[in-house]
């Protein structure tokens, strides 16, 4: 629970929770700004592989594939799997805290709200008005 994405002005912040806060302003220095987040996870295990701005994640994922394909290893090069997208901050949240709720996930990606029409209230996530 180190790591945790937070939606802010339509871009996902992601924290390491284990830096302490500025004594100043309160808030602790965010690891990476973007306006998508990817995914990529092994599909067998479900273990999250990386996971932060999409171009980086789908780069990572084809020159892992290649590598692996050009090592024999068919099979676990195409269990490499990439979602990306406005994804909601909890599930986002969820798959990197829970092991293999990324591939729960992935099964439910089609049904999912937009993850950007998703706030943070009180008691926890409810549509924008």
């Amino acid at each position: 629970m180190d790591l945790q994405y937070q939606l802010k002005a339509g871009s996902y912040y992601l924290y390491d929770m284990r830096d302490t806060p500025s004594a100043i302003t309160g808030e602790r220095r965010f690891k990476l700004k973007t306006d998508t987040v990817a995914i990529a996870f092994d599909l067998h295990t479900g273990e999250v592989q990386q996971h932060g701005n999409p171009h980086r994640i789908h780069s990572w994922a084809t020159m892992t594939r290649r590598r692996l394909r050009a090592a024999g290893n068919l099979a676990q090069a195409n269990d490499i799997v990439v979602i990306s997208g406005p994804l909601p901050v909890e599930e986002l949240n969820k798959c990197l805290w829970i092991r293999g709720y990324v591939q729960r996930l992935f099964k439910r990606l089609a049904t999912l709200p937009h993850g950007k029409l998703q706030r943070q209230g009180s008691a926890g996530f409810r549509r924008a008005a």
